[in-house]
């Protein structure tokens, strides 16, 4: 395993690939007794993006500029993510949106919309449960709060299901299980994340030439890393904590925007009005779970028609 100062691995630090994205510049701040790392460009009203596993800030550039152009985009590596801190706890998702709170404060920001990929859109979820006054308007890509329905999740495929690409009528989710071990992956995966990663874009993505070999890499430089799966898997093993805190909130009162690809939009059809007031799900069905890379012109215009409806 190359070391974290070789000139490859430089390649895809935070300071190089920024440079990717005009305009944009790094950040880091300690909040909420963390530091966390986020990039930031554009201006108007706060839009804080969140990604989702196995990836980084770097999973919203194939959308950030064009966001950029109406937006004071937030790209924020999440507690455990890329550059920002790992601690030992506070991986619930409760906590993770009170970091996203104190950000921003930290901003100098009352309010702002949020637009959640994967893990990143439960962390999206909880900050609109727990802080509804400083959430203007909330975007849930392939991502929501846990909710006791994962206990329904399979331990067997359903026959026939389980092929070289995931079913979108009977999706089987098998990391969710694997990424409760602790200690285990990271022993199997650092040094070698890219297998999990080739097999994963492979089994969510339609079209998983979309992930082009760069994108790949980034990623892999950072999950490569024993302490980062460590970590990313302490999303996972909070998802107790987070069906508890599920239980014992209201409804969204904001406007909430459902993006679905082939694998989540039945699930979020079901789900999201169960879960808000004011809820709107939009299906990009010729996508897979990695919609930013497969479908930006889609995300984009499902995204700006509903933060600036009257734009449309």
């Amino acid at each position: 395993m190359q070391s974290a100062s070789s000139p490859t691995l430089a390649a895809y630090s935070d300071e190089e690939l920024v440079k990717r994205l005009p305009g944009f510049t790094n950040h880091y701040a300690t909040v909420n007794g963390v530091r966390l790392h986020y990039v930031e460009g554009g201006s108007g009203p706060a839009l804080v993006c969140l990604p989702g596993w196995p990836q980084t800030w770097y999973s919203y550039h194939p959308i950030a500029a064009e966001l950029a152009r109406h937006h004071r985009v937030i790209i924020v590596d999440i507690r455990g993510m890329g550059s920002s801190d790992k601690p030992a706890t506070g991986y619930d998702k409760k906590t993770m949106a009170q970091d996203i709170y104190a950000l921003l404060h930290h901003l100098g920001l009352e309010k702002a919309s949020l637009l959640g990929h994967d893990i990143g859109g439960m962390v999206a979820s909880s900050f609109g449960f727990n802080y509804p006054q400083a959430t203007e308007k909330l975007i849930l890509a392939d991502g929501a709060h846990p909710s006791e329905g994962m206990r329904q999740m399979p331990l067997l495929p359903a026959p026939g299901t389980f092929t070289d690409k995931m079913s979108g009528q009977q999706p089987y989710v098998w990391w969710m299980a694997f990424n409760q071990v602790k200690e285990l992956p990271e022993q199997l995966l650092a040094g070698r994340f890219e297998y999990l990663l080739d097999y994963l874009f492979r089994y969510v993505m339609l079209d998983e030439s979309r992930m082009p070999p760069f994108d790949r890499a980034v990623y892999a430089a950072v999950y490569n890393q024993p302490e980062n799966i460590r970590a990313a898997n302490a999303w996972y093993q909070a998802l107790e904590q987070d069906i508890a805190d599920a239980n014992t909130y209201s409804r969204l009162p904001m406007p909430v925007l459902g993006i679905g690809s082939h694998v989540s939009y039945s699930y979020l059809h079901m789900s999201l009005p169960y879960m808000a007031e004011n809820v709107e799900v939009v299906g990009i069905l010729d996508s897979g779970h990695y919609m930013f890379e497969e479908k930006p012109a889609q995300v984009l215009a499902a995204v700006l028609n509903f933060l600036h409806p009257s734009a449309g």
